[in-house]
């Protein structure tokens, strides 16, 4: 199956720099959008559980939470352990999330037009299995 990751990699940049056009008007981009996906799906979690989630270096996880800090989309919360930075989104976070979901969800009905609910599918399966395999 050559060229496989070479057209996942066409398709993966242009979906990127779509989603970041539409978060800009938030003062978000896909990265910080990451995060409030996790916090939307999971109420509150430490700076650590994102990080393992996404597999990113938890100085970038930092990084993000202080900006969604700044914007007022989230805010620290006790945690089980005091020493460990517990984040949940404020109400104007769930507020923007849920304007961002409907345009993310409107974009993502364009994007998949005229394609076969069937073959949708078996594409998030070949996902999870790729991903699997790369763990």
């Amino acid at each position: 199956m050559q060229g496989f990751f070479r057209y996942y990699l066409s398709v993966y940049r242009p979906l990127i720099q779509a989603l970041n056009h539409l978060l800009h008007p938030y003062e978000l981009a896909y990265s910080l959008w990451q995060v409030m996906l996790y916090l939307h799906e999971h109420e509150h979690a430490s700076l650590v559980e994102i990080s393992q989630y996404y597999g990113i270096e938890k100085p970038g996880v930092t990084r993000r939470v202080q900006r969604l800090e700044e914007l007022g989309y989230l805010s620290c919360v006790p945690g089980n352990d005091r020493r460990e930075k517990s984040v949940a989104l404020t109400e104007q976070g769930l507020h923007v999330y849920s304007e961002c979901r409907a345009k993310i969800s409107a974009l993502e009905q364009r994007i998949t037009a005229g394609i076969d609910v069937a073959a949708l599918e078996q594409t998030v399966v070949v996902f999870r299995q790729l991903l699997g395999n790369l763990k």
